[in-house]
């Protein structure tokens, strides 16, 4: 990742303040008093979250996570941050959800060490732009005063405080929600560095397995592959007859609308009665409209907008095509498999590959092979049997996502944690 020149500048020595502080922080004792672990006793599970109150990927997938969880086990998300009276996603009513720092009434302390930067977030990690070094101060007295538990770390800068700063009788289990090559230099050579204090790691996708495992090798940190569990989408399935294409993602680079737009062209020559939708909003909106119209699309491929939900649009559609330059975790195109839509996608980086068996339950092609791509998706449109059979077999796919699945693998990775005493 191309790094800017104030980046160059001041990031080599802003990740010095910030290894210099850890190394202070790590003298700190942990809080006496702590209870002690019975051995083989099932381990209170908590998770630290960036925001509970937002919108994204990882917040959606912890909610419903850790409410399949708090079933069987004692669970609390906790948030580093609130910045809202009412959450963007609903809490589930069962699941205690605690913040760390609340930024709509702090205190006079709070509002003066809110004024500098973190020094404990890594300074190449994305959550470094809304940490201050009051969040550093909450975060420090919470960790230091964990009783024995699983903590459950949801992005790379809470993985290396917690393989620093969780006291004794912490399970710590990191989270990959992106991918291993995400993450810039400096990051990943941390990473490198300090994932082995971790127990687990678990990752979505088996390319971050094989990358993880290369990484953490002989290091005594186990690489578990627990899959984001695909959310219940009300409504009816997917129309099989319906002469609609559909895609949804921010309107970004990553997600390759430019490359899906002369994908489609094929398609819009030879079957003019078929439309492309793109559902979502971005910075990159005004180059795809600009886009199409030079391709003579107009009317034919159509950027929708965001909705609340995609459930409506999937019921209306009979194809779902994918083609981001690489994915942290395809989760709408295992949406979209689950409503029955026959799916097209790229073979790009990570998980397009997992949930896609070529010609079973989808059509995987080259990464970013924009012919490819549209051969596909002129083959789905021009056999309607086609669609049925790999949209039913796409909804029989999509099963070893749904959350009771997904929380049966937790389950077992929280039982086997518990019996090996791993702390």
């Amino acid at each position: 990742m191309a790094e800017s020149p104030r980046r160059r500048l001041f990031g080599r020595a802003a990740t010095g303040a910030h290894h210099a502080a850890l190394r202070a922080v790590e003298l700190i004792p942990p809080a006496r008093g702590r209870p002690a672990r019975e051995p083989g006793a099932p381990l209170p599970v908590r998770f630290l979250l960036a925001h509970a109150w937002g919108m994204g990927g990882t917040i959606r997938t912890t909610l419903a996570t850790g409410n399949q969880l708090r079933r069987r086990h004692d669970v609390e998300v906790v948030s580093v941050l609130r910045r809202r009276g009412k959450p963007r996603l609903r809490h589930p009513k069962r699941l205690r959800v605690i913040a760390l720092e609340d930024r709509r009434r702090p205190k006079p302390l709070a509002r003066l060490l809110g004024r500098l930067p973190s020094l404990l977030i890594h300074p190449d990690d994305y959550a470094y732009a809304w940490s201050t070094l009051w969040t550093d101060v909450q975060l420090v007295r919470w960790l230091r005063r964990l009783e024995p538990c699983v903590l459950v770390t949801t992005r790379p800068a809470f993985n290396l405080l917690a393989a620093r700063l969780a006291p004794p009788g912490v399970v710590r289990v990191g989270q990959e929600h992106m991918h291993a090559g995400a993450h810039r230099p400096r990051l990943t050579a941390d990473i490198r560095r300090t994932y082995p204090r971790l127990d687990v790691m678990t990752v979505l996708t088996s390319p971050d397995e094989r990358a993880y495992g290369e990484i953490l090798a002989g290091t005594g940190t186990a690489v578990v592959r627990i899959p984001n569990p695909v959310p219940r989408i009300p409504g009816p399935g997917a129309d099989p007859q319906a002469r609609v294409i559909l895609a949804a993602g921010r309107l970004t680079q990553q997600k390759g609308f430019d490359l899906l737009i002369e994908a489609f062209k094929p398609v819009a020559e030879r079957h003019p009665d078929w439309a492309l939708r793109i559902y979502g909003g971005g910075s990159h909106r005004d180059a795809l409209a600009a886009r199409i119209e030079r391709g003579g699309l107009a009317g034919r491929a159509r950027l929708m907008g965001v909705v609340d939900g995609l459930g409506p649009a999937m019921a209306e559609a009979s194809v779902y095509a994918l083609s981001s330059r690489f994915e942290g975790f395809p989760m709408v195109l295992l949406e979209a498999m689950s409503k029955g839509l026959a799916v097209a996608a790229f073979d790009c980086p990570n998980g397009p590959a997992d949930a896609i068996e070529d010609g079973v339950d989808g059509r995987i092609v080259a990464a970013e092979d924009v012919d490819a791509l549209g051969a596909a998706l002129l083959e789905l449109v021009e056999d309607e049997a086609l669609r049925r059979r790999l949209g039913a077999a796409a909804v029989r796919a999509a099963q070893r996502y749904e959350l009771k699945a997904i929380g049966a693998r937790w389950d077992a990775l929280l039982a086997d944690l518990s019996r090996a005493g791993a702390v």
